[in-house]
């Protein structure tokens, strides 16, 4: 896919979330107030980090580039609930405070509009049909610790903000690997890149119960199948999630596609 590229924007402190957030609305202000007086990235800032991370960032982040620590994004696509089903969103990422996921499909005819997140330190999902009626609404600590893994791996949306990241190499020259958090609550994400320091895939052990499986640590990975620049950043154009990558139930679990629209930093 090659979307409309848009250039990026800066919003005030405060900005309406999108309806399906508005529960959310103080913590949607919070991720998306902006970064104070970012330093602009230069090679040196990652000369000492190892030679996949270096190509990575080098490649994501063009020189001069203010180092964001959030952004706004509207995407579309599909999403597997039962079936494969349309919808849009608008995410905000803040990696170290949080993210909001809102979005709006439709199931079995019926809109279906709401939010995961992670923010001021919980989790949560809550899904309303016709905004009425509850369909999902699940927080505590395993959802926590499902929703800080996603926010790991979503480093890729704002390479700027990869300071807060611990970065070694991986097991092969073309893996580097960002871990978030310490001991039992590190999370580790292994970004799977081309030559030139394109990614190509995000990999991880995420914490979750895919399928009704017991809660624990199961193979999660992204595929990103094309790239966009926008304010001297560049990221994924589209992306496919889903679990039990790397094994034979990899195609079954894939239960996310979609197309980022429009970017903005903060």
């Amino acid at each position: 896919m090659s979307p409309a590229r848009p250039p990026s924007r800066s919003l005030r402190v405060g900005s309406v979330p999108p309806r399906a957030a508005r529960r959310v609305r103080s913590d949607w202000a919070e991720l998306c107030a902006p970064t104070p007086d970012p330093a602009r990235f230069d090679a040196s800032m990652v000369a000492g980090l190892p030679e996949p991370a270096r190509r990575y960032l080098t490649h994501a982040i063009a020189p001069g580039t203010p180092l964001w620590e959030s952004v706004e994004i509207s995407m579309a696509g599909l999403i597997k609930i039962g079936a494969w089903r349309p919808f849009t969103a608008t995410q905000v990422v803040a990696p170290r405070r949080g993210y909001i996921w809102a979005a709006n499909a439709r199931l079995f005819g019926i809109p279906v509009m709401g939010y995961d997140r992670l923010s001021g330190g919980t989790g949560e999902m809550r899904w309303r049909l016709l905004d009425l009626l509850p369909v999902v609404s699940t927080d505590g600590p395993d959802m926590a610790r499902s929703a800080a893994g996603r926010l790991a791996s979503e480093i890729a949306l704002i390479p700027t903000a990869f300071g807060g990241a611990t970065w070694t190499a991986g097991d092969d020259p073309d893996t580097a690997v960002a871990s978030w958090g310490s001991g039992d609550e590190q999370e580790r994400v292994q970004l799977h890149l081309g030559p030139a320091g394109q990614l190509r895939e995000v990999l991880m052990q995420r914490w979750g119960d895919p399928d009704g499986s017991p809660f624990g640590r199961y193979p999660f990975g992204v595929t990103v199948d094309g790239e966009r620049t926008d304010a001297g950043v560049t990221l994924p154009a589209t992306v496919r999630a889903g679990w039990w990558r790397g094994t034979a139930r990899q195609d079954a679990g894939e239960f996310f596609r979609a197309r980022i629209n429009e970017v903005t930093f903060h």
